[in-house]
Protein backbone atom coordinates (compact mmCIF):
# COMPACT_ATOMS: atom_id res chain seq x y z
CA UNK A 1 0.00 0.00 0.00
CA UNK A 2 2.91 2.28 0.68
CA UNK A 3 4.27 1.54 -2.76
CA UNK A 4 1.03 2.48 -4.45
CA UNK A 5 0.81 5.64 -2.43
CA UNK A 6 4.29 6.59 -3.45
CA UNK A 7 3.53 5.96 -7.06
CA UNK A 8 0.53 8.21 -6.83
CA UNK A 9 2.51 10.94 -5.22
CA UNK A 10 5.14 10.75 -7.88
CA UNK A 11 2.57 11.15 -10.65
CA UNK A 12 0.58 14.35 -10.10
CA UNK A 13 -2.90 14.64 -11.68
CA UNK A 14 -3.14 16.17 -15.10
CA UNK A 15 -4.56 19.64 -15.33
CA UNK A 16 -7.44 20.03 -17.88
CA UNK A 17 -8.40 23.00 -19.97
CA UNK A 18 -11.33 25.08 -18.62
CA UNK A 19 -13.87 26.61 -20.96
CA UNK A 20 -14.40 30.27 -20.73
CA UNK A 21 -17.59 31.42 -19.04
CA UNK A 22 -18.56 33.75 -21.82
CA UNK A 23 -19.03 31.94 -25.01
CA UNK A 24 -17.59 33.24 -28.17
CA UNK A 25 -19.51 34.42 -31.15
CA UNK A 26 -19.24 31.10 -32.77
CA UNK A 27 -20.58 29.44 -29.67
CA UNK A 28 -23.77 31.53 -29.33
CA UNK A 29 -25.76 29.45 -31.78
CA UNK A 30 -25.16 26.13 -30.01
CA UNK A 31 -27.74 26.60 -27.27
CA UNK A 32 -30.36 27.47 -29.91
CA UNK A 33 -29.53 24.37 -31.80
CA UNK A 34 -29.83 22.41 -28.57
CA UNK A 35 -33.22 23.94 -27.83
CA UNK A 36 -34.42 23.12 -31.27
CA UNK A 37 -33.35 19.58 -30.79
CA UNK A 38 -35.24 19.36 -27.52
CA UNK A 39 -38.40 20.81 -29.09
CA UNK A 40 -38.19 18.40 -32.03
CA UNK A 41 -38.07 15.50 -29.63
CA UNK A 42 -41.30 16.52 -27.75
CA UNK A 43 -43.48 17.21 -30.84
CA UNK A 44 -43.49 13.59 -32.26
CA UNK A 45 -44.21 12.25 -28.80
CA UNK A 46 -47.39 14.33 -28.46
CA UNK A 47 -48.54 13.33 -31.97
CA UNK A 48 -48.15 9.71 -31.09
CA UNK A 49 -50.14 10.22 -27.92
CA UNK A 50 -52.86 11.96 -29.92
CA UNK A 51 -52.96 9.10 -32.41
CA UNK A 52 -53.08 6.57 -29.61
CA UNK A 53 -55.96 8.39 -27.96
CA UNK A 54 -57.79 8.55 -31.26
CA UNK A 55 -57.20 4.86 -31.82
CA UNK A 56 -58.44 4.12 -28.34
CA UNK A 57 -61.61 6.16 -28.84
CA UNK A 58 -62.28 4.54 -32.24
CA UNK A 59 -61.64 1.08 -30.82
CA UNK A 60 -64.11 1.79 -28.03
CA UNK A 61 -66.73 2.83 -30.56
CA UNK A 62 -66.02 -0.25 -32.62
CA UNK A 63 -66.32 -2.42 -29.53
CA UNK A 64 -69.62 -0.82 -28.60
CA UNK A 65 -71.02 -1.23 -32.11
CA UNK A 66 -69.70 -4.78 -32.28
CA UNK A 67 -71.25 -5.62 -28.93
CA UNK A 68 -74.59 -4.14 -30.06
CA UNK A 69 -74.42 -6.15 -33.31
CA UNK A 70 -73.55 -9.29 -31.40
CA UNK A 71 -76.40 -8.67 -28.96
CA UNK A 72 -78.79 -8.28 -31.90
CA UNK A 73 -77.48 -11.44 -33.49
CA UNK A 74 -77.78 -13.21 -30.16
CA UNK A 75 -81.42 -12.14 -29.84
CA UNK A 76 -82.09 -13.29 -33.39
CA UNK A 77 -80.37 -16.60 -32.75
CA UNK A 78 -82.37 -17.06 -29.54
CA UNK A 79 -85.62 -16.34 -31.39
CA UNK A 80 -84.68 -18.76 -34.16
CA UNK A 81 -83.73 -21.33 -31.55
CA UNK A 82 -87.12 -20.96 -29.86
CA UNK A 83 -88.86 -21.34 -33.23
CA UNK A 84 -86.79 -24.41 -33.98
CA UNK A 85 -87.61 -25.83 -30.57
CA UNK A 86 -91.31 -25.34 -31.27
CA UNK A 87 -90.88 -26.90 -34.71
CA UNK A 88 -89.04 -29.82 -33.14
CA UNK A 89 -91.85 -30.30 -30.65
CA UNK A 90 -94.42 -30.19 -33.43
CA UNK A 91 -92.43 -32.66 -35.53
CA UNK A 92 -92.04 -34.91 -32.50
CA UNK A 93 -95.80 -34.92 -32.01
CA UNK A 94 -96.30 -35.63 -35.72
CA UNK A 95 -93.79 -38.47 -35.53
CA UNK A 96 -95.51 -39.95 -32.49
CA UNK A 97 -98.87 -39.68 -34.24
CA UNK A 98 -97.47 -41.31 -37.38
CA UNK A 99 -95.89 -44.08 -35.35
CA UNK A 100 -99.21 -44.71 -33.61
CA UNK A 101 -101.08 -44.72 -36.92
CA UNK A 102 -98.43 -47.02 -38.39
CA UNK A 103 -98.84 -49.44 -35.51
CA UNK A 104 -102.63 -49.40 -35.90
CA UNK A 105 -102.31 -49.85 -39.66
CA UNK A 106 -99.86 -52.71 -39.22
CA UNK A 107 -102.20 -54.40 -36.76
CA UNK A 108 -105.18 -53.96 -39.09
CA UNK A 109 -103.14 -55.26 -42.03
CA UNK A 110 -102.10 -58.33 -40.09
CA UNK A 111 -105.69 -58.91 -39.05
CA UNK A 112 -106.90 -58.48 -42.62
CA UNK A 113 -104.15 -60.78 -43.87
CA UNK A 114 -105.16 -63.47 -41.37
CA UNK A 115 -108.79 -63.02 -42.41
CA UNK A 116 -107.88 -63.36 -46.09
CA UNK A 117 -105.83 -66.47 -45.32
CA UNK A 118 -108.77 -68.00 -43.46
CA UNK A 119 -111.13 -67.16 -46.33
CA UNK A 120 -108.65 -68.53 -48.86
CA UNK A 121 -108.33 -71.76 -46.90
CA UNK A 122 -112.11 -72.04 -46.69
CA UNK A 123 -112.49 -71.39 -50.42
CA UNK A 124 -109.71 -73.84 -51.20
CA UNK A 125 -111.41 -76.52 -49.13
CA UNK A 126 -114.73 -75.82 -50.87
CA UNK A 127 -113.02 -75.85 -54.29
CA UNK A 128 -111.31 -79.14 -53.53
CA UNK A 129 -114.65 -80.58 -52.45
CA UNK A 130 -116.30 -79.35 -55.65
CA UNK A 131 -113.39 -80.76 -57.65
CA UNK A 132 -113.84 -84.17 -56.06
CA UNK A 133 -117.58 -84.02 -56.73
CA UNK A 134 -116.97 -82.88 -60.31
CA UNK A 135 -114.51 -85.70 -60.89
CA UNK A 136 -117.06 -88.14 -59.54
CA UNK A 137 -119.69 -86.71 -61.87
CA UNK A 138 -117.25 -86.87 -64.79
CA UNK A 139 -116.52 -90.51 -64.05
CA UNK A 140 -120.24 -91.21 -63.84
CA UNK A 141 -120.92 -89.36 -67.11
CA UNK A 142 -118.07 -91.18 -68.83
CA UNK A 143 -119.54 -94.47 -67.69
CA UNK A 144 -122.95 -93.38 -68.98
CA UNK A 145 -121.46 -92.31 -72.32
CA UNK A 146 -119.67 -95.65 -72.61
CA UNK A 147 -122.91 -97.46 -71.86
CA UNK A 148 -124.77 -95.26 -74.35
CA UNK A 149 -122.19 -95.97 -77.05
CA UNK A 150 -122.54 -99.67 -76.36
CA UNK A 151 -126.31 -99.28 -76.54
CA UNK A 152 -126.13 -97.42 -79.85
CA UNK A 153 -123.74 -99.95 -81.36
CA UNK A 154 -125.80 -102.93 -80.24
CA UNK A 155 -129.22 -101.35 -80.80
CA UNK A 156 -130.16 -98.93 -83.57
CA UNK A 157 -133.58 -97.72 -84.71
CA UNK A 158 -133.45 -100.23 -87.55
CA UNK A 159 -132.79 -103.19 -85.24
CA UNK A 160 -133.66 -102.28 -81.63
CA UNK A 161 -132.65 -104.57 -78.80
CA UNK A 162 -135.84 -105.28 -76.92
CA UNK A 163 -133.94 -106.54 -73.88
CA UNK A 164 -132.30 -103.13 -73.54
CA UNK A 165 -135.54 -101.27 -74.36
CA UNK A 166 -138.39 -102.71 -72.27
CA UNK A 167 -140.72 -99.98 -73.52
CA UNK A 168 -140.68 -101.63 -76.96
CA UNK A 169 -142.10 -104.87 -75.62
CA UNK A 170 -145.78 -105.58 -75.99
CA UNK A 171 -147.99 -105.03 -72.94
CA UNK A 172 -148.30 -108.77 -72.40
CA UNK A 173 -144.50 -109.21 -72.30
CA UNK A 174 -143.59 -106.01 -70.57
CA UNK A 175 -145.55 -106.92 -67.46
CA UNK A 176 -147.46 -104.65 -65.12
CA UNK A 177 -145.81 -101.31 -64.36
CA UNK A 178 -147.25 -99.20 -61.59
CA UNK A 179 -147.69 -95.49 -62.30
CA UNK A 180 -146.92 -93.56 -65.47
CA UNK A 181 -143.67 -93.86 -67.39
CA UNK A 182 -142.34 -90.55 -68.75
CA UNK A 183 -139.93 -90.57 -71.67
CA UNK A 184 -138.25 -87.60 -73.33
CA UNK A 185 -138.19 -87.48 -77.09
CA UNK A 186 -134.58 -88.73 -77.12
CA UNK A 187 -135.35 -91.79 -75.03
CA UNK A 188 -138.82 -92.35 -76.47
CA UNK A 189 -137.51 -92.17 -80.00
CA UNK A 190 -137.12 -95.94 -80.01
CA UNK A 191 -140.73 -96.54 -78.99
CA UNK A 192 -141.95 -96.93 -82.54
CA UNK A 193 -138.92 -98.80 -83.81
CA UNK A 194 -141.12 -101.86 -84.25
CA UNK A 195 -142.88 -100.02 -87.05
CA UNK A 196 -140.45 -101.61 -89.50
CA UNK A 197 -142.87 -104.54 -89.48
CA UNK A 198 -145.29 -102.35 -91.48
CA UNK A 199 -143.30 -103.07 -94.61
CA UNK A 200 -144.46 -106.20 -96.37
CA UNK A 201 -140.91 -107.57 -96.49
CA UNK A 202 -137.76 -106.97 -94.40
CA UNK A 203 -135.51 -104.18 -95.59
CA UNK A 204 -132.63 -106.58 -96.11
CA UNK A 205 -134.63 -108.43 -98.82
CA UNK A 206 -135.64 -105.33 -100.73
CA UNK A 207 -133.88 -104.09 -103.80
CA UNK A 208 -132.21 -100.76 -103.12
CA UNK A 209 -130.37 -98.20 -105.16
CA UNK A 210 -128.63 -95.12 -103.80
CA UNK A 211 -129.96 -91.82 -105.08
CA UNK A 212 -126.88 -89.81 -106.05
CA UNK A 213 -128.41 -86.42 -105.16
CA UNK A 214 -129.67 -87.50 -101.74
CA UNK A 215 -126.43 -89.35 -100.99
CA UNK A 216 -124.34 -86.31 -101.96
CA UNK A 217 -126.44 -84.08 -99.69
CA UNK A 218 -126.07 -86.57 -96.83
CA UNK A 219 -122.30 -86.81 -97.33
CA UNK A 220 -121.99 -83.01 -97.31
CA UNK A 221 -124.00 -82.86 -94.08
CA UNK A 222 -121.97 -85.72 -92.55
CA UNK A 223 -118.74 -83.74 -92.98
CA UNK A 224 -120.01 -81.16 -90.46
CA UNK A 225 -123.21 -82.44 -88.80
CA UNK A 226 -125.61 -79.74 -87.65
CA UNK A 227 -129.27 -79.40 -86.72
CA UNK A 228 -129.61 -76.19 -88.70
CA UNK A 229 -132.37 -76.78 -91.22
CA UNK A 230 -130.87 -74.28 -93.66
CA UNK A 231 -128.53 -76.97 -95.06
CA UNK A 232 -129.77 -78.75 -98.18
CA UNK A 233 -129.96 -82.18 -96.49
CA UNK A 234 -132.25 -81.12 -93.61
CA UNK A 235 -134.11 -78.57 -95.72
CA UNK A 236 -135.29 -81.32 -98.07
CA UNK A 237 -136.32 -83.60 -95.17
CA UNK A 238 -138.20 -80.74 -93.48
CA UNK A 239 -140.11 -79.99 -96.68
CA UNK A 240 -140.82 -83.57 -97.71
CA UNK A 241 -141.18 -85.46 -94.40
CA UNK A 242 -141.01 -83.54 -91.09
CA UNK A 243 -143.34 -80.71 -92.09
CA UNK A 244 -146.13 -82.88 -93.57
CA UNK A 245 -145.79 -85.46 -90.78
CA UNK A 246 -146.35 -82.84 -88.05
CA UNK A 247 -149.06 -80.95 -89.94
CA UNK A 248 -152.19 -81.58 -87.85
CA UNK A 249 -155.63 -80.00 -87.85
CA UNK A 250 -154.82 -77.80 -84.86
CA UNK A 251 -152.19 -75.61 -86.52
CA UNK A 252 -151.14 -73.68 -83.41
CA UNK A 253 -150.64 -76.82 -81.35
CA UNK A 254 -148.87 -78.47 -84.30
CA UNK A 255 -146.30 -75.66 -84.35
CA UNK A 256 -145.72 -76.05 -80.60
CA UNK A 257 -145.21 -79.80 -81.06
CA UNK A 258 -142.70 -79.22 -83.87
CA UNK A 259 -140.68 -76.77 -81.75
CA UNK A 260 -140.70 -79.17 -78.78
CA UNK A 261 -139.47 -82.04 -80.99
CA UNK A 262 -136.66 -79.88 -82.39
CA UNK A 263 -135.63 -78.73 -78.90
CA UNK A 264 -135.91 -82.26 -77.50
CA UNK A 265 -138.40 -81.19 -74.80
CA UNK A 266 -141.40 -83.33 -75.81
CA UNK A 267 -142.66 -85.96 -73.35
CA UNK A 268 -144.94 -88.87 -74.26
CA UNK A 269 -146.47 -91.02 -71.55
CA UNK A 270 -149.26 -93.59 -71.40
CA UNK A 271 -152.61 -92.61 -69.97
CA UNK A 272 -153.92 -94.39 -66.90
CA UNK A 273 -157.66 -94.98 -66.71
CA UNK A 274 -159.74 -91.99 -65.55
CA UNK A 275 -156.88 -89.47 -65.70
CA UNK A 276 -158.03 -85.85 -65.53
CA UNK A 277 -156.24 -83.32 -67.79
CA UNK A 278 -153.88 -81.02 -65.90
CA UNK A 279 -152.88 -77.52 -66.98
CA UNK A 280 -154.12 -74.06 -67.78
CA UNK A 281 -155.21 -74.93 -71.33
CA UNK A 282 -158.92 -75.46 -71.93
CA UNK A 283 -160.28 -79.01 -71.81
CA UNK A 284 -161.33 -78.84 -75.46
CA UNK A 285 -157.80 -78.03 -76.58
CA UNK A 286 -156.30 -80.66 -74.33
CA UNK A 287 -158.72 -83.22 -75.65
CA UNK A 288 -159.49 -86.20 -73.48
CA UNK A 289 -159.38 -89.98 -73.34
CA UNK A 290 -162.02 -89.98 -76.09
CA UNK A 291 -160.86 -86.97 -78.14
CA UNK A 292 -157.51 -86.19 -79.82
CA UNK A 293 -156.15 -82.70 -79.11
CA UNK A 294 -154.19 -82.56 -82.40
CA UNK A 295 -156.81 -83.79 -84.86
CA UNK A 296 -159.89 -82.75 -82.91
CA UNK A 297 -161.54 -86.06 -83.80
CA UNK A 298 -163.19 -88.45 -81.35
CA UNK A 299 -160.59 -91.16 -80.89
CA UNK A 300 -159.50 -93.43 -78.07
CA UNK A 301 -156.36 -91.77 -76.69
CA UNK A 302 -153.96 -94.12 -74.92
CA UNK A 303 -151.15 -91.55 -74.63
CA UNK A 304 -150.70 -87.90 -73.84
CA UNK A 305 -147.89 -85.41 -74.48
CA UNK A 306 -146.41 -82.52 -72.51
CA UNK A 307 -144.48 -79.69 -74.18
CA UNK A 308 -141.44 -78.78 -72.10
CA UNK A 309 -142.17 -78.04 -68.44
CA UNK A 310 -145.47 -76.28 -69.10
CA UNK A 311 -147.43 -78.81 -67.02
CA UNK A 312 -150.18 -78.97 -69.68
CA UNK A 313 -151.03 -82.40 -71.08
CA UNK A 314 -152.55 -83.07 -74.51
CA UNK A 315 -154.26 -86.37 -75.30
CA UNK A 316 -153.31 -87.81 -78.68
CA UNK A 317 -154.63 -90.65 -80.81
CA UNK A 318 -152.46 -93.64 -81.87
CA UNK A 319 -152.11 -92.22 -85.39
CA UNK A 320 -150.84 -88.85 -84.12
CA UNK A 321 -148.51 -90.64 -81.71
CA UNK A 322 -147.06 -92.69 -84.59
CA UNK A 323 -146.40 -89.52 -86.60
CA UNK A 324 -144.72 -87.78 -83.64
CA UNK A 325 -142.57 -90.80 -82.71
CA UNK A 326 -141.49 -91.25 -86.34
CA UNK A 327 -140.15 -87.68 -86.38
CA UNK A 328 -138.57 -88.19 -82.93
CA UNK A 329 -136.81 -91.33 -84.21
CA UNK A 330 -135.32 -89.35 -87.09
CA UNK A 331 -134.08 -86.50 -84.86
CA UNK A 332 -132.68 -88.96 -82.32
CA UNK A 333 -130.62 -90.72 -84.97
CA UNK A 334 -129.17 -87.56 -86.51
CA UNK A 335 -128.33 -86.31 -82.99
CA UNK A 336 -126.44 -89.56 -82.41
CA UNK A 337 -124.52 -88.93 -85.64
CA UNK A 338 -123.81 -85.33 -84.65
CA UNK A 339 -122.48 -86.43 -81.24
CA UNK A 340 -120.26 -89.09 -82.82
CA UNK A 341 -122.07 -92.02 -81.22
CA UNK A 342 -122.77 -93.86 -84.48
CA UNK A 343 -119.71 -95.64 -85.84
CA UNK A 344 -120.84 -97.15 -89.11
CA UNK A 345 -120.07 -96.83 -92.76
CA UNK A 346 -121.48 -93.72 -94.44
CA UNK A 347 -123.67 -95.79 -96.75
CA UNK A 348 -125.17 -97.75 -93.85
CA UNK A 349 -125.98 -94.51 -92.05
CA UNK A 350 -127.52 -93.17 -95.27
CA UNK A 351 -129.83 -96.20 -95.58
CA UNK A 352 -130.83 -95.88 -91.93
CA UNK A 353 -131.82 -92.25 -92.59
CA UNK A 354 -133.81 -93.37 -95.63
CA UNK A 355 -135.60 -96.00 -93.53
CA UNK A 356 -136.53 -93.36 -90.95
CA UNK A 357 -137.81 -91.12 -93.74
CA UNK A 358 -139.96 -93.98 -94.98
CA UNK A 359 -141.41 -94.39 -91.47
CA UNK A 360 -142.36 -90.70 -91.46
CA UNK A 361 -143.96 -91.07 -94.89
CA UNK A 362 -145.98 -94.11 -93.80
CA UNK A 363 -147.02 -92.42 -90.55
CA UNK A 364 -148.26 -89.28 -92.30
CA UNK A 365 -150.27 -91.53 -94.66
CA UNK A 366 -151.99 -93.12 -91.64
CA UNK A 367 -150.06 -96.39 -91.19
CA UNK A 368 -149.01 -97.28 -87.66
CA UNK A 369 -148.32 -100.47 -85.67
CA UNK A 370 -151.21 -102.14 -83.90
CA UNK A 371 -149.33 -101.93 -80.58
CA UNK A 372 -149.94 -98.16 -80.52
Amino acid sequence: SQVSFEEESQNPPAVGHWKPLMPSKGDKEEPEGGCQDAGGVHEPHSTEQLNVSRLRSSSVEIREKGSEFLRDELHKAQKELKLKDKECERLSKVREQLEQELEELTASLFEEAHKMVREANTKQAAAEKQLREARGKIDMLQAEVTALKTLVITSTPSSPNRELHPQLQSPSKAGFRKGHGRNKSTSSAMVSAASHSVAPEPVSRECKEVDSILFAEFQAWKESPTLDKSCSFLDRIYREDVGPCLDFTKQELSELVRVAVEQNTLTIEPVAPQTVPVGKVAAEECGGPKKCALSGLPRTCKHRIMLGDSGSYYYISPSCRARITAVCNFFTYIRYIQQGLVRQDVELMYWEVMRLRREMSLAKLGFYPSEM
